[in-house]
């Protein structure tokens, strides 16, 4: 696991498992939320974007964090691992909201600075319907890129510690 991409759902815990990961491995984590955003949750140019994103998988070895699903492919492509964080939208939802309680009002470390947590109908919508309008897309892509990948498809919270258990004990 040289250069591993972590996905899912918002809520998911993403962030959570690449840090670990990242610790684990001892790579790197770029969490792209802090990438993509500027201050104000405003958006980058489109090109601007698929640059600042091939300069981080062009790296030796990675975590990467994120959905992003117009740079999906190319992430797809360099990366040698897929960490698929599957999980319930229940549970994501539960996440965003406690999420939103703990950091209401700042600014989360995996986030661009100046982007205050908030929780809008738009990101709920997003993360409730993940499972219908998201998840079989980022399948398709994970069926058109597997060759030669270790894909990790975690549906639970007991796979995701398994799974980092997993890893923990291949590095000591």
């Amino acid at each position: 696991m040289q250069r591993v991409l972590v996905i899912g759902s918002g809520g998911s815990g993403k962030s959570t498992v690449a840090a670990r990961l990242g610790e684990l491995l001892n790579l790197e984590v770029n969490h792209l939320d802090k990438f993509y955003w500027r201050a104000g949750w405003v958006e980058p140019e489109t090109d601007e974007w698929i640059k600042t994103v091939t300069d981080l998988i062009e790296r030796e070895s990675w975590v990467i964090d994120g959905n992003y699903s117009g740079t999906l492919a190319l992430r797809l492509q360099r990366c040698d691992t897929v960490v698929f964080l599957d999980l319930s939208r229940v549970l994501c939802l539960w996440r965003i909201v406690k999420r939103f309680l703990v950091y209401r009002g700042g600014t989360r470390p995996d986030v661009a600075e100046g982007c205050r947590e908030s929780l809008n109908y738009e990101f709920v919508s997003w993360v409730w319907n993940y499972s219908r309008r998201s998840r079989p897309k980022v399948v398709k892509r994970l069926q058109e890129h597997a060759e030669g990948k270790q894909i990790f498809w975690l549906r639970s919270r007991n796979d995701v510690r398994r799974f980092l258990s997993q890893v923990e004990s291949t590095t000591n």
